[in-house]
């Protein structure tokens, strides 16, 4: 019997959705293939597979369809392989797969070598690259689905556009690394990678049980907009308006009703526990990759 199961989310292409299962069916020639039709279900057919005994289980999708099989198949043993599809795969990139070659990244499934990556939680769920408490949520939360199909990446632009006029919330930090105790917007990452192939935390790794996390201070919106380009395009983060650290706990409270985003998708909203373990996940991965 083959060990491997692929699970397809075909809305991470939309338009694209038969061509992409065809395609996936041509490279992954008789392995079981799931599709989902709807959110959420790519955890639950992960979690089945594993029970059912699978030792790859493959996310084939964006990096919302990555989360979902990450927390259907944690403490199974099964490993984790990735044929980026969907707008984005910001995890992918991290790993150093070819995120345009879905034949080489199957061969790299195929292959077989392992990489134990980190496994960071918020609230107890599991995510795999990055958490954002505030102003990207918040471009999440206001970004339908409807608008996204029509719009593509830029709807978010448009919704960021919408947002940033407004008071940003209050958030209370805290966590025994960070030197401050409050800011305006949170990123806690996993992985360098934020938004796309963009080195937002310096000095991530994905196996050294640290999160990366990059608090803004009391500032407006719009100067946080300026100040995500200075991160981005700059070699360190040397601003006194944000701070950057390492921990392996961290907690983000307000008195305000503030959303939290994981890999990208809405979860709920503070207050926010984050915990990691270390190299908890097998990931099927290029023999070279590491940072």
């Amino acid at each position: 019997m083959n060990k491997t199961v692929i699970i397809l989310n075909p809305a991470a292409g939309s338009e694209q959705a038969e061509s992409w299962r065809e395609r996936i069916e041509s490279i992954g020639h008789g392995v079981a293939l799931f599709t989902t039709s709807r959110s959420g279900e790519a955890e639950t057919l992960a979690r089945r597979a594993a029970d059912e005994g699978f030792e790859k289980i493959v996310a084939a999708g964006g990096d919302g369809t990555v989360n979902e099989v990450v927390n259907g198949l944690v403490g199974s043993g099964a490993a984790l392989g990735l044929l980026p599809m969907g707008t984005v795969n910001v995890f992918a990139m991290e790993l150093g797969l070819p995120a345009h070659n879905l034949e080489r990244c199957w061969d790299i499934i195929q292959d077989g070598n392992t990489r134990l990556v980190d496994l960071p939680s918020a609230n107890g769920k599991h995510f795999v690259q990055l958490a954002g408490v505030g102003l990207d949520a918040q471009v999440v939360k206001e970004t339908s689905l409807a608008f996204k199909r029509s719009f593509g990446p830029l709807s978010y632009l448009i919704s960021a556009a919408q947002i940033a006029a407004r008071q940003p919330p209050r958030l209370f930090i805290e966590s025994e690394n960070a030197s401050i105790d409050e800011g305006s917007f949170v990123l806690v990452g996993n992985g360098r990678f934020y938004g796309g192939p963009f080195p937002f935390f310096k000095h991530a790794v994905i196996d050294d049980g640290l999160f990366d996390v990059v608090v803004f201070k009391r500032l407006g919106y719009l100067e946080i907009i300026k100040y995500l380009q200075d991160v981005v395009f700059s070699s360190d983060i040397r601003v006194p308006e944000i701070e950057y650290f390492q921990t392996r706990h961290l907690r983000v409270t307000s008195e305000e009703n503030v959303p939290v985003e994981l890999d990208g998708e809405l979860v709920g909203s503070c207050p926010v526990d984050f915990q990691i373990r270390e190299k908890a996940v097998p990931v099927l991965a290029p023999a070279t990759s590491s940072s």
